[in-house]
């Protein structure tokens, strides 16, 4: 099979070239070590993809390889200097495989050798033919290619389309060879067309080259002006040959020594070597893939045990810090006892090492608090306090509820590690079973709704949403708000919700006097969790608890004070665990015009014509309400975009998200 071309289909492939003389050439591409791809753009035709593979071809393709993300230096370079110029000259030198390509940007000249015989290269050369930047620099025997230098061609040979009497007998009086070897080394044309040449002069192939006489050196040169015809007056046949359905040479011309083969003929040379080279490419390239796969699938074999073992150690670390969470609250009034202890002891002076002495005289006087200490930590203003079911580190500037809120905060961190690596995963199992994410089917267009002013209603001031089975549902922006919301709309019949998180709003549901469905309980945790500081830490979940109205109250236990915008909590708690911080923006439209919308999940769904998904990430409130504000444009009718340019503008999305970083989901 033909590995690389020989001068003959280089001059073919030039020639074919010409038309993209005053082409501009738009960008470069290197796919491979060796492979260099020309975006060109014709005028009159369009565009066109020009592959330069040193030491091998140069063709325009149909099929180029994928362009590579991070472009390595040499196409960085082509871009620099060449990008945006016109092609002003494409032309082969001297019959030999080496074609340059002349280019003109801002009325300075580049250009760019392509040299396509034994490994190759691809070299750029500045107006004085000195070398700027070679693909592969190279000291040989003859001449160096290397940067700075200037470009030297390798030794001149004799073309065969020039060839006389005279010339060809100074050329075989040098040789010490046989006929057909000095034809096809000393000319550039090779060993077939060589063959193919005394074959129609009638020379005998294996006489040595310096026993012609001229008449017989007459008949080589007439052997060769046959073979070559084509090439001079342009009537090429470009063919591939194929043996027992096999590709076997790719020619601009037919040759008798494939006089029995099959062969494919194409309209132009330029496509036939483009449907040789890139058919054995595709072939390549798709092996390559298999080895990789299956080189992959070990290493995502590895991966997914690993993720496996992790989750596992997340899940008890996490079972671990609830439990400690729990236990502190269970024995409340015994912590409360120690911290008030410890904490009194230091507050009258007494250091560390005397609290130590005294903890270890009351445990010999068999004191139960005292026992209950196993170790002081100075450094962390910690004690060690051991009970039936665990040893736990508590805090004694903290309170008992923030203690146990310590322990919860490190499980909420831990489930956040667990729930990333249970979604690589799931990318790990996706990758494995090598499954293509499908598109969704389009959903049929609606009328657009006829728009009318819009009046604002009287909950719009506050963070609102409707869940999807109606609830109205509202939150403090702000302590000033959190106060108001409670002391004037919360009713006796409604549901107060709260995160159990700092710096969560008061979200109030009005019941109306309906029972609250487990729908809507679902859909306002959602809401409470990711309006909180939950959201703003970058947590993927969190928790949060509702209780009913007679169970709120701004009146502090003795010696507590209550600040703007919190509350006291008394009685049960009813919890809503693992929550997951996600909302959703929408547009809705209804009578009353076109609004944004926005709040949990299912809710924003139910009730928006469009919608986007949001979860805690890397963009500010600004960045991702004008990245929602797009999605929305690109998305709607056309009809429905004009009203979303008036009524859902980059800063009526903002108020609806929630504080701190995002990122679009869905």
């Amino acid at each position: 099979m033909k590995e690389e071309m020989s001068s003959v289909d280089v001059y073919a492939v030039v020639m074919e070239l010409q038309f993209l003389i005053d082409s501009k050439l738009e960008k470069a591409y290197q796919h491979t070590a060796d492979e260099i791809r020309l975006k060109l753009q014709e005028f009159k035709t369009g565009k066109y993809d020009l592959i330069l593979e040193a030491g091998k071809r140069l063709h325009l393709t149909e099929h180029p390889r994928e362009s590579p993300k991070l472009p390595p230096s040499f196409p960085m370079m082509l871009r620099k200097y060449m990008m945006g110029g016109r092609i002003t000259r494409i032309a082969q030198h001297n019959f030999d495989r080496i074609v340059e390509i002349d280019v003109v940007r801002a009325g300075v000249m580049n250009t760019l050798v392509a040299e396509l015989f034994s490994q190759g290269n691809v070299i750029l050369l500045d107006q004085d033919r000195r070398i700027m930047m070679p693909l592969r620099s190279l000291k040989m025997k003859d001449r160096d290619v290397l940067r700075g230098e200037q470009y030297e061609f390798p030794p001149p040979q004799l073309s065969p389309l020039d060839v006389t009497v005279e010339s060809l007998k100074a050329l075989f009086e040098r040789s010490d060879r046989d006929l057909v070897r000095t034809l096809a080394t000393e000319t550039s044309i090779g060993g077939m067309y060589a063959e193919e040449a005394l074959a129609l002069a009638g020379v005998d192939k294996n006489k040595p080259a310096k026993s012609l006489v001229d008449s017989e050196i007459q008949l080589v040169v007439n052997g060769l002006n046959e073979l070559f015809r084509p090439l001079k007056e342009g009537t090429l046949r470009p063919n591939i040959v194929l043996k027992d359905g096999k590709d076997v040479d790719v020619l601009p011309i037919e040759l008798s020594r494939y006089a029995g083969y099959q062969k494919v003929y194409f309209e132009s040379f330029n496509k036939a070597l483009d449907e040789y080279y890139s058919k054995h490419i595709v072939a390549e390239a798709k092996a390559e893939v298999v080895e990789k796969k299956a080189e992959k699938l070990g290493v995502l074999e590895r991966r997914l045990k690993q993720q496996e073992d992790a989750i596992a150690k997340f899940e008890k670390e996490e079972k671990e810090y609830v439990r400690k969470g729990e236990l502190i609250y269970a024995e409340y009034g015994a912590v409360d006892d120690i911290i008030k202890v410890i904490k009194g002891a230091r507050s009258r002076g007494i250091s560390w090492d005397d609290i130590r002495k005294i903890l270890k005289d009351a445990k010999k006087a068999g004191n139960p608090a005292a026992s209950m200490i196993q170790s002081v930590d100075p450094a962390a203003n910690t004690v060690a306090v051991k009970f039936p079911e665990a040893t736990i580190n508590i805090n004694v500037d903290l309170t008992v509820p923030q203690n146990s809120q310590t322990y919860y905060d490190k499980a909420k961190k831990v489930q956040s590690k667990k729930d990333g690596a249970l979604k690589a995963i799931e990318d790990t199992k996706r990758a494995m079973a090598k499954e293509m994410p499908r598109e969704k089917p389009a959903e049929p267009k609606k009328p657009a709704v006829k728009m009318k002013p819009r009046k604002p209603k009287w909950y719009e001031k506050y963070r609102w949403f409707f869940t999807s089975d109606g609830f109205l549902v509202i939150a403090g922006r702000d302590a000033d708000q959190n106060e108001e919301i409670v002391k004037k709309y919360l009713d006796k019949k409604d549901i107060f919700f709260h995160a159990q998180a700092f710096g969560a709003p008061i979200t109030v549901v009005k019941t109306e006097g309906r029972e609250i469905t487990p729908e809507a309980i679902a859909e306002v945790a959602q809401f409470a969790v990711a309006y909180s500081s939950v959201w703003k830490s970058g947590q993927s979940s969190g928790d949060c608890f509702w209780v009913r109205p007679e169970q709120v109250s701004k009146t502090p236990e003795s010696g507590e004070y209550v600040a703007k915008g919190a509350f006291i909590i008394r009685g049960d708690r009813n919890y809503v665990k693992n929550v997951e911080a996600r909302a959703a923006v929408g547009i809705r439209f209804d009578e009353t015009g076109c609004y944004v919308v926005g709040g949990p999940v299912a809710a924003v769904k139910a009730r928006g014509k469009y919608s986007v998904v949001v979860e805690p990430g890397e963009f500010n409130q600004g960045d991702i309400a004008k990245k929602i504000y797009r999605y929305f444009l690109e998305h709607s009718g056309e009809d429905d975009s004009k009203a979303i340019r008036q009524a859902a503008s980059p800063d009526k999305v903002a108020p609806f998200l929630p504080p701190g970083e995002s990122r679009i989901a869905q």
